[in-house]
């Protein structure tokens, strides 16, 4: 009996152990499994900087600073010779002569074409001849008159006809002088285009004299710029076709506007240079605002909205959008009046592609 009983026993026992697991306690245990591996993969990605879930964008960053800032009023001039004049005749007549040629050296007075004038001279000759004979006359009659021999009336028709005499002779030098044309200013012959026996007129037939020592750049400005450009202010000047530049001052700047242009004229007086020649074209820069503790960046950084301008800061990976006040613009650099501070990391390159908030990733940094 007792054998029969342990015999019943071993077989519920052996029932029992070949029941199926629960399968609630097989589903947690692949859980704890799953989440063991997604912790080591959630580990092996920041490792290797991968973060499939999290998209950046490539930027390159500018850190902010302050500096000197210089905006220019920029306009384009004309260098001219301060004497540049062109010398005539005062009247009509044949070359007799030529005295110079162009590329000469010719000094003030100085007599470049001679002109027919044979029948002044002549006239000269006689008007001469007639004031030594009124010499003579009016020296005997001063002789007689300091001795008290002759009447007064004598003495004076011959000192007045002396006199008339002289000034005839003087107005007929004027005359022939006419008929020559002479150098107003010390320079050099720059053009001219004359020949022996040509017949010229007043005003119709001249040589330009240039004295190119003394140069200047003459220009007009704006109206807008009034109050801005003064006489005296730094200026910065560019002559391409000499590959020359300089820095100066305006030397003049006019007081009235012209009402046709709404402009105003300037003068710069350039120092003497075998570079720079009448006619040539110059690029002026006149320096009409500066600041020495700016905060310039580049322009291509800020953005425009209607709301206003704002640029993207870098804030430890993560794009950060900051309104901005822009002032002066010059040579691809904006003043910022607000909005920024010194050594903040502004995105230059790539702003255009982000969001407020986006993850970033800095490929070129700059100061």
């Amino acid at each position: 009996m007792k054998k029969l009983i342990y015999i019943s026993a071993i077989l519920i026992l052996a029932a029992c152990t070949n029941k199926p697991k629960d399968k609630t306690a097989e589903l947690a245990g692949l859980k704890k499994q799953q989440g063991e591996l997604n912790d080591k993969v959630t580990k092996l990605e920041a490792e290797l900087g991968k973060k499939d879930s999290v998209k950046s964008t490539d930027v390159s960053t500018y850190t902010v600073k302050t500096g000197n800032f210089t905006n220019y009023v920029q306009i384009q001039g004309r260098i001219d010779a301060q004497d540049n004049v062109t010398a005539y005749s005062q009247s009509p007549g044949v070359i007799t002569a030529l005295y110079v040629k162009p590329g000469q050296h010719v000094n003030k007075g100085q007599v470049l074409v001679q002109l027919d004038n044979s029948v002044l001279n002549q006239n000269i000759a006689q008007a001469q001849t007639q004031v030594d004979l009124n010499r003579t006359l009016f020296e005997r009659q001063k002789n007689l008159w300091d001795q008290k021999i002759g009447t007064e009336v004598q003495f004076l028709q011959a000192q007045t006809a002396l006199q008339s005499s002289i000034k005839q002779v003087a107005s007929l030098k004027q005359q022939a002088d006419m008929y020559r044309i002479t150098s107003p200013i010390n320079g050099t012959v720059d053009q001219m285009d004359l020949k022996l026996g040509q017949i010229i007129s007043p005003g119709a037939n001249g040589i330009r004299i240039v004295n190119a020592d003394n140069l200047k750049i003459k220009a007009d400005v704006p109206e807008s710029y009034a109050s801005s450009v003064n006489q005296g202010d730094n200026v910065k000047v560019v002559v391409p076709d000499a590959n020359d530049s300089l820095t100066t001052k305006v030397t003049f700047a006019a007081k009235v506007i012209d009402p046709a242009s709404r402009s105003f004229g300037i003068e710069i007086k350039l120092p003497s240079r075998k570079t720079l020649r009448p006619n040539m074209t110059a690029i002026i820069k006149i320096a009409d605002y500066s600041k020495s503790n700016a905060l310039a960046v580049p322009i291509n950084a800020i953005q425009r909205s209607e709301a206003g301008d704002y640029v993207f800061l870098d804030q430890n990976g993560t794009a950060k959008k900051k309104a901005v006040t822009v002032g002066a613009t010059y040579a691809g650099q904006s003043e910022i009046l607000s909005g920024l501070s010194a050594g903040d990391q502004l995105i230059i390159q790539g702003a255009g592609d982000i969001e407020d908030g986006d993850k970033l990733k800095v490929v070129q940094s700059g100061n």
